[in-house]
Formats: structure tokens, sequence, C-alpha cells
């Protein structure tokens, strides 16, 4: 239970107000900023405006899973302008204080750093990335049925990457029937691969793998996928990049040559943000609830 806690939640999507809602629903408060055309209220919660005083009051400020621009720039779904946040909100928080968000630029960084406040990254935890790649991975196989003519069993399907998403992801495909490909780098990841009955391939062949391929699953968030590479693709094949944006694919050229490529970041939020939000919630409602037992432990033994 977080009884007694104070957060504030600016901006974000559907996934946000998951969070909110299992947040106080474990009894904390809650002050939520660009939420002016929401529609909808929670228990023992206030909309407000960004101000100095609202941030010294909280014992944890909750950003989206997109986190915040170097311009201080919050992206929200529910008002009609994104929430300006400056570096005296952060300076205002006690030092200590979370401030949690999916990932983190520079300037967020540097505020958290400079007024010592505790950043968490929640997408770089494996306790939410991990159960996240599940919501991603459905909707990556949801776009590749909608955008192919074909069935997934036995289609030629490839993989970039092993890491949290990719290995969920092939682990599916291949559930479903298809012939799976996955290209890694590490020769790890590659025995690994070969163990779950998949096709391995170094990174360095990419074009090997993806030259005949039905559809190609990109994780990588880097370019992968250049000219040089789609170039010996199949025109009729699809490409589906997951990774954040601007993804591992050249689209200007994929376009040029008649290859349909789809980015597709922040996929839980879209087929799945209740599911998303239930996970980010959890690990928050775990971290602050560890943290105020530490607290309680500390205090025990200076009595």
């Amino acid at each position: 239970m977080l009884t007694g806690k104070h957060l504030v939640f600016v901006g974000g999507d559907r996934r946000q107000l998951e969070v909110i809602a299992q947040i106080t629903d474990n009894d904390a408060s809650a002050t939520l900023i660009g939420f002016s055309d929401l529609g909808r209220t929670f228990a023992d919660t206030t909309f407000a405006e960004p101000s100095d005083a609202i941030f010294a009051q909280a014992d944890a400020l909750v950003l989206p899973v997109a986190g915040m621009d170097d311009d201080g720039r919050v992206e929200t779904s529910f008002a009609p302008h994104p929430v300006e946040l400056k570096e005296s909100h952060f300076q205002a928080m006690r030092p200590g204080t979370f401030v949690f968000t999916g990932i983190a630029h520079r300037a967020l960084t540097e505020w958290c750093d400079r007024y010592s406040l505790r950043l968490v990254k929640l997408m770089e935890l494996d306790e939410v990335a991990i159960l996240n790649s599940i919501p991603t991975a459905e909707g990556a196989i949801a776009i590749a049925m909608q955008e192919t003519d074909i069935t997934l069993h036995g289609a030629k399907t490839v993989v970039l990457g092993f890491g949290r998403c990719g290995q969920t992801l092939a682990h599916k495909l291949h559930a479903m029937g298809a012939v799976v490909h996955v290209c890694a780098s590490d020769p790890r990841d590659l025995a690994r691969i070969h163990e779950r009955s998949l096709v391995p391939v170094s990174l360095r062949h990419i074009e090997h793998a993806v030259h005949d391929a039905d559809i190609v699953f990109n994780t990588i968030p880097a370019m992968v996928l250049p000219a040089a590479v789609l170039k010996r693709m199949r025109r009729d094949a699809v490409i589906i990049d997951i990774a954040s944006k601007p993804g591992g694919t050249d689209f200007r050229y994929a376009e040029r040559r008649g290859i349909k490529a789809i980015l597709t970041p922040s996929l839980p939020g879209l087929v799945a943000p209740r599911t998303a939000g239930r996970i980010i919630a959890a690990s928050i409602t775990r971290m602050l609830a560890d943290d105020e037992e530490a607290e309680f432990e500390e205090e025990e033994l200076w009595i």
C-alpha cells in the first residue's frame, strides 16, 4: 500500500491512466498535470498546472514512457498542448524524490543529478521491459497479419536483434509455425537462438537472412537496414520496425524501392495500454513500498 504518498503525474497516453488508477487504488493521492481534457476522475486526485509548489510536495514524479524532451516538453494525449516543465520544478523537489520515466534524455538526466533526485528509467528494468515485450510482440504480429496476404505459418520471418523484445517475438512467431531466422552479433545469443530451434544468423551477414524474407521485424535501434541491404530484399517483403525512433530502417529508400516498411514504436501503448500501464504501476508501487520499508527499518535502528 502507498498510504500517505503523493505522486505528481505529468502527461502521457492511455498507459498513464492505468498507472494512475492502480496507484490511487493503493491509497496514494495524486496531482495530474496535462490532463485537462481527460473527462474522468480518480479517487483523491486533483488537476493542476505545473508550479514549484506542486513539485515540492511530491514523493514521486511520474513522467510518460517517452519522458521529457530536452526543451522540457512532455507530450500528453489529454490536453491540447504539451506540458512545459522548467528546471525550477525539479529544483523544488526534495532530494531523494523518485522521478519515474520510460526513457531519459539529457536534460532530465542532468536535472535529476543536479538536484539529487532518484531517476528511474523504467524501460531499462528487466521486470518492466521483459513483461512489456509481450504486448510489443503481440502488436507487431497483429500488424504483420494485417499488412500481408499470407499466413505466418510457414512464412520466412527474420527478427533483427535478440534482446528482450527480440526473444519474445521470435518465440511467439515460432509457436505460430513461422520459419524464424534471428540476427544477432553476440556468439552467446547465436548459441541460444540455435538452442531454441531457431535459425541463427550473424548480424554481419544480415543481407543473407533478409534477401528472401516475407517479413522482417527489427528491434535494433540502429541503422541495420540501410539502402545497400534493402536493395537485396524482395519488393513484396514487409518490414515492421519496432525499435525506438527513428528506427533502424532507411524508410526513404524502402519507399523508393516499393518495400512496405512500417515504424511502430510504443506498441504496448497502442495495442494493450491497460496491460502496459499495470506493468509500470506494479514496479512503481514496489519501489515506493520498498523505500518506505527501508526508511522504517532505518528509523528502528536509531530507536
